[in-house]
């Protein structure tokens, strides 16, 4: 065929109809349902398997790759193309629209000791849905070019054929995080796109009404898909609620979706606990363990101070701490979720635990990127600094933990001010934490490496940055449950199995504390 049009369907003549625009917009669709299966995938992997940049790197790449060969199979599809493309839009919509259903159901059904069995059914789902997306466009360039060829030349239905998938991709990779799963949810957001997978199957059965076989078949396919499609939505919320409870093990008494994370809150015979994407940040019963180690130290090193930051922990837990100190004038607290200050300055049984610290007149909230917020603030001075993010599970937190953020941070503390940073576990996590005490030396800080047993967690780590010797302390806070300055000797003895190892600087440029948190965790589950 001539890559030549005729001079009456030249661009500047031809005008687009009405079915070649419905056309051209089902591209749209099925572009934006293929990137919001493989971005449910990849969350999904990361959601229950670990939120790390491993798990939806390799997803990514299989989708792609499973997408690759669609494309290639697709070759071998020579009859009745409408027919084959209207039953790969009702498969993809029905598959992969209830993808992560099955995959929440399967993750809750087996035990944890078969996470193997998972991963074979999540990557076989993957490839499946990856190779009927990439049989689409194909099909679509091939119905098109059969339909208008004596108005467009090939080279201009390519062009608007992925014109319109590239948007497509576009618009859903921007809706995806900002306005879908924190409105929705995977579960919903997934069902949602496999219906419009299954109105694109029926726009077609109508458009090509005439030259369909079997048109009463192909009705009957689109009509139960989408009633299956559609008794699945309106079951999600139970189908989430009941895969959760299997997962979490415990009565769940909240959960809610925020633009940044999955918020669970559970409370059992023990006691409360508070899930975050699927990680446990403390556990009511031994919380107070944590939180007085993180914060004791360094503020009785200091002696008397008057004004601390915290970044992260927008539970509260540490501010309830700080403000055990009389000297204390002010505490300011940079949480990048609004959601969590909302809820443990809200809800009562939270508020109960961290006894109104979020309520406190001498505490000044701000949401916002920690990183970014001390770049902005080089005049603000601090006699302590509370660093209580979640471990470096991923590079967007592994930034939390490289000599650019530690170097902000030295610049912040007053002169004889002291920052403690939380540091994963130096039991299980040996080669991470000493990672975190190599970077912060790096920057020319002296570091005081201690841990403490926290039943919830096991050994847990914590590293004291300052530009002078720490000294233990003499006289705590009345009312503490677990740290006394008697114990404190025994909490910076670090035996065989936990003492230093050589590791590298954690850099912005390298990241290896993300991959190290990643292999020695990933041994654990």
């Amino acid at each position: 065929m001539s890559d030549a049009p005729a001079a009456s369907s030249s661009p500047a003549v031809a005008r687009i109809s009405l079915h070649e625009l419905l056309l051209l917009a089902s591209v749209f669709v099925v572009a934006a349902c293929g990137l919001v299966y493989e971005l449910a995938a990849g969350a999904l992997a990361s959601y229950l398997l670990g939120d790390s940049v491993l798990q939806f790197s390799t997803i990514i790449g299989t989708y792609l790759f499973a997408m690759g060969l669609g494309s290639w199979l697709s070759r071998y599809l020579e009859r009745q193309l409408v027919a084959q493309f209207l039953k790969i839009e009702l498969l993809v919509g029905l598959i992969g629209g209830l993808m992560p259903a099955a995959l929440f159901t399967a993750h809750s059904l087996l035990p944890p000791t078969q996470l193997g069995a998972f991963r074979v059914l999540l990557y076989g789902l993957v490839l499946l849905v990856g190779a009927l997306v990439g049989l689409e466009i194909p099909l679509v360039m091939r119905i098109l070019k059969k339909h208008f060829s004596q108005r467009y030349a090939l080279r201009e239905l390519v062009s608007q054929v992925l014109t319109f998938d590239y948007l497509g991709a576009l618009v859903v990779a921007l809706a995806f995080p900002l306005l879908l799963v924190p409105q929705l949810g995977l579960v919903r957001t997934g069902i949602f796109f496999g219906l419009l997978n299954a109105f694109v199957a029926v726009w077609a059965l109508w458009l090509f009404r005439t030259e369909l076989r079997a048109w009463s078949r192909h009705a009957w396919a689109c009509g139960l898909t989408v009633a299956a499609l559609l008794a699945a939505m309106l079951g999600a919320d139970q189908l989430t609620t009941w895969a959760e409870d299997r997962f979490y093990g415990e009565h769940i008494i909240l959960r809610e979706t925020s633009d940044y994370q999955r918020v669970v809150l559970t409370q059992g015979g023990a006691g409360v606990r508070l899930f975050l994407n699927g990680n446990l940040q403390f556990h009511s019963r031994d919380e107070y363990r944590y939180h007085e180690a993180l914060v004791h130290p360094a503020m009785a090193a200091q002696g008397a101070p008057k004004r601390v930051l915290v970044l992260g922990g927008g539970d509260g837990m540490a501010v309830r701490e700080i403000l055990r100190w009389a000297s204390v004038e002010q505490v300011t607290l940079v949480e990048l979720d609004p959601h969590m200050t909302r809820l443990f300055s809200s809800l009562p049984l939270l508020r109960q635990l961290n006894q109104d610290a979020l309520l406190s007149p001498k505490l000044r909230i701000v949401n916002a990127d920690a990183f970014g917020w001390l770049e902005q603030h080089p005049d603000a001075q601090f006699d302590v600094i509370v660093v209580d993010f979640p471990d470096p599970s991923n590079f967007a937190l592994g930034k939390l933990y490289t000599t650019s953020f530690y170097q902000l941070l030295d610049q912040r503390l007053a002169a004889g001010g002291f920052a403690v940073v939380q540091t994963t576990s130096p039991l299980l996590a040996r080669r991470s934490f000493w990672t975190v005490v190599t970077t912060l030396e790096a920057v020319g800080l002296a570091t005081t490496p201690y841990h403490a047993h926290v039943p919830s967690f096991g050994e847990w780590g914590f590293v004291i940055a300052s530009r002078r010797p720490w000294r233990a302390p003499t006289a705590l806070p009345a009312g503490l449950r677990f740290l006394t300055p008697e114990g404190m000797a025994a909490l910076r003895d670090f035996p065989p199995d936990m003492a230093r190892v050589p590791t590298e600087v954690n850099r912005l440029s390298n990241q290896v504390l993300v991959h190290e948190f990643e292999a020695e965790w990933g041994k654990v589950h």
